[in-house]
């Protein structure tokens, strides 16, 4: 699909992620990335695996750097500077992140960041690993980051709030060059920001060319959706099965005379490898509702179609789904003619 940098796992895990991250490695022609922890250990494995990045962490954040790591201040720029020129001294890029990035000490950030600015980091990741941060808040933490480092800087946002996209969008507003992201946002807790809303958003809205064959979104989506088995909310944005989906009469009308009225006209399905679909229900009003009876063969009068319309709202009302097998029963209960039936009733009366 065009993916920039894949980051394949963690090889030093086990020695089936290793196993994976290495065939990863050698199927692709796309940068493959390894994690690491900042040590000895970790980073031979990401370095043995074959990747072309070796992304190397340390919690920078007080309260990470006492009750999840152990470490001091001291010790985490001591181990990301090792870590960063034991990478380097292999000849493969080298990403650093300052975990929890927007829980640390701003002047400690800028320490650590010099730090290993100065080991010759090629690029900088900003994690919000809480999911804490905000889009303005964010946007200016990149700016900060932007004076005490050389290296290109990415971001990875996470999902708590429901700000993961916006805050990644904000990080290209301020500087950063790459987002991490995960298709159908799936991650840690609520998950990361999600491949398909942040490509888009790019896409669409700020008139950037990704290089992303935005046409197999959808398609990519379904596929993890099975892999993982984490179900994908009808609602959710771009790749949601309701997410080109009209129901209200007022919507499916506008829709039907001219897609840019409801829809947002700078992404529309076929952007993404989906289809528009008009949903019958309680909302449905009589230009849905004659629009699916012409699909299916029908020829409907004004009055016939205000008859299966109050019957689909009534049926829609009780929670019930109005398939194209309900919608016909409507039609032959109301005593709507097909085409076919018309052209035989012409032919007898001929």
């Amino acid at each position: 699909m065009g993916t920039h940098v894949i980051e394949a796992g963690f090889p030093v895990n086990s020695d089936a992620e290793f196993e994976s991250v290495s065939d990863i490695a050698a199927a692709t022609d796309t940068t493959v990335c390894g994690l690491a922890r900042v040590v000895d250990k970790d980073v031979e494995a990401a370095l043995d695996s074959g990747v072309g990045l070796v992304h190397v962490f340390v919690s920078t954040s007080d309260v990470q750097l006492a009750d999840s790591m152990h470490a001091s201040r001291e010790e985490a720029v001591e181990r990301a500077v090792e870590s960063v020129e034991r990478v380097k001294a292999a000849g493969v890029e080298a990403m650093f992140s300052p975990m929890d990035a927007t829980r640390t000490d701003i002047d400690f950030l800028a320490e650590i960041l010099s730090a290993v600015d100065e080991a010759g980091v090629d690029w900088v990741n900003i994690p919000d690993t809480t999911g804490v941060a905000t889009p303005t808040r964010f946007a200016s933490m990149v700016r900060e980051v932007r004076k005490h480092t050389d290296a290109r800087i990415d971001v990875h946002a996470h999902d708590d709030f429901g700000l993961a996209a916006a805050n990644a969008m904000a990080g290209f507003e301020a500087g950063a060059s790459q987002a991490q992201v995960s298709v159908n946002g799936i991650g840690e807790r609520a998950g990361n920001a999600a491949f398909e809303e942040v490509v888009m958003a790019a896409e669409s809205l700020y008139g950037v060319d990704t290089g992303i064959d935005t046409t197999r979104i959808t398609e990519l989506s379904r596929m993890v959706e099975e892999a993982s088995d984490i179900p994908v909310p009808a609602n959710k944005p771009v790749v949601g099965r309701n997410a080109f989906s009209h129901e209200s009469g007022i919507h499916a009308a506008g829709v039907l005379e001219n897609t840019d009225t409801f829809e947002p006209g700078v992404m529309t399905p076929d952007m993404v490898g989906a289809q528009r679909e008009f949903v019958l229900g309680k909302h449905t009003g009589t230009h849905s509702v004659r629009k699916r009876l012409e699909e299916s063969g029908f020829t409907p009068t004004d009055t016939e179609v205000r008859d299966v319309t109050r019957r689909v709202k009534d049926y829609g009302a009780e929670k019930e789904r109005v398939t194209v097998d309900v919608l016909t029963r409507f039609a032959r209960e109301v005593g709507v003619n097909r085409e076919d039936e018309d052209d035989e009733q012409g032919e007898v009366r001929a």
